[in-house]
């Protein structure tokens, strides 16, 4: 950490600029809810839209753990760890996408197979 005062104007000027790139990053992942204009593709929630979220969010959650958890000054295994964790969340989310392309789909809605309990 900082000794000296000098590193530590410098670690709060660090701090500052993350935290307003943050904010940036919030407020362009909230903007790409709301306005209609900034929707890829048609309306509502498509595929483009997610990977562009999941975009913004992953930069706010490296910048938070390069910076304010301090990963920058570590030793190899973090890395190591922190790349197994990527590639586990990465299979993770290829095999939620992967349930798409299901060739096994219901003939029928749901509501109709628990014979109208849901609409009593």
């Amino acid at each position: 950490m900082a000794g000296s005062p000098e590193e530590m104007a410098k670690h709060k000027r660090l701090y500052l600029i993350v935290g307003i790139w943050l904010g940036v990053f919030s407020c362009v992942a909230i903007s790409l809810g709301v306005f209609p204009i900034l929707d890829v593709g048609p309306p509502g929630a498509t595929w483009e839209d997610i990977v562009i979220g999941l975009g913004v969010s992953g930069i706010k959650a490296g910048l938070v753990s390069w910076i304010y958890m301090h990963l920058n000054h570590e030793k190899g295994l973090v890395y190591k760890t922190l790349v197994f964790t990527i590639i586990f969340f990465a299979a993770l989310m290829g095999l939620t996408l992967f349930t798409l392309f299901d060739p096994i789909k219901e003939s029928y809605p749901t509501i109709q197979t628990l014979r109208g309990l849901l609409t009593r």
